[in-house]
């Protein structure tokens, strides 16, 4: 998973959405504890950030340096590289120890995850009771029917080069295996629907599809799936580079506690 994200890690860093700071309170207010958050496959930060306003530290961890150069910096967040050779035993060390973290987040990269090893892992690191698990990702944008037309044009186009895994993001994560307890934020088979509304200028959306797993596979097959008249095209009908639009990514949230078997 690593490099499929660290050609565009500048890309993803400028074209990525920040998450509404409801979602991070919502979240909060369920955890009794704020000592500890854990964000997986952080990124850049762009969770990390947000969990630091309501937990006193956060370990925020990416098996990709090339995105963990680029993370925003915070007091209270901390970053670790995390190769793929790291032992299950050495990361629990390095997040805080077993039963000690109060909010695991993962933000649109569960779905690249090997999901028994890592809900093993977030099982022994939750806090019990009281540790809550989020995982929340989007799939879709919505601006208006002249541009949603091209926009999904595109977008089929994209298809033949996801990794299968997307599978779980395409469809809001209502196949995504998740094992733990409701706490009224989605479920198993029931994601929380939500939005992240945007202002954007077209360059801004752009940068969002040229960072894109797929769009880079492509490229790097010779296949440019954002040539000159695709952008042209999804330009005209944005309605050109400088105009300002309010548009809408379809997001999902699934979160629940460790199951306690009585």
């Amino acid at each position: 998973m690593a490099g499929l994200f660290d050609k565009q890690a500048d890309l993803y860093l400028d074209g990525r959405p920040t998450y509404p700071s409801e979602w991070y309170s919502m979240l909060a207010a369920r955890t009794p504890r704020h000592s500890l958050a854990w964000d997986a496959g952080t990124g850049n930060g762009q969770a990390a950030i947000g969990l630091a306003e309501h937990y006193d530290k956060v370990v925020a961890t990416d098996v990709s340096e090339a995105q963990l150069k680029l993370a925003m910096p915070h007091s209270r967040v901390q970053y670790i590289h995390t190769p793929l050779t790291l032992s299950d035993e050495e990361l629990i060390s390095l997040i805080g120890g077993e039963n000690s973290v109060d909010l695991i987040t993962v933000a649109q990269a569960i779905h690249w995850f090997d999901l028994p090893k890592f809900y093993s892992l977030v099982t022994r690191l939750l806090r019990k009771p009281g540790g809550i698990f989020a995982v929340w990702c989007y799939n879709d944008v919505v601006v208006s029917p002249e541009f949603d037309r091209p926009f999904k044009q595109f977008h089929d186009t994209t298809l033949p080069y996801w990794n299968g895994k997307i599978r779980y993001l395409f469809d809001g994560y209502r196949e995504l295996p998740f094992q733990f307890e409701s706490v009224g934020l989605g479920c198993e088979g029931k994601p929380l629907e939500l939005e992240i509304p945007k202002e954007l200028k077209f360059e801004g959306l752009l940068k969002n599809f040229m960072s894109w797993s797929a769009v880079i596979t492509a490229k790097d097959q010779g296949v440019d799936l954002l040539s000159e008249s695709v952008v042209q095209e999804l330009e005209s009908a944005w309605g050109g580079r400088e105009l300002v639009r309010s548009v809408a990514l379809k997001a999902f949230m699934l979160a629940g506690k460790v199951k306690i078997n009585m």
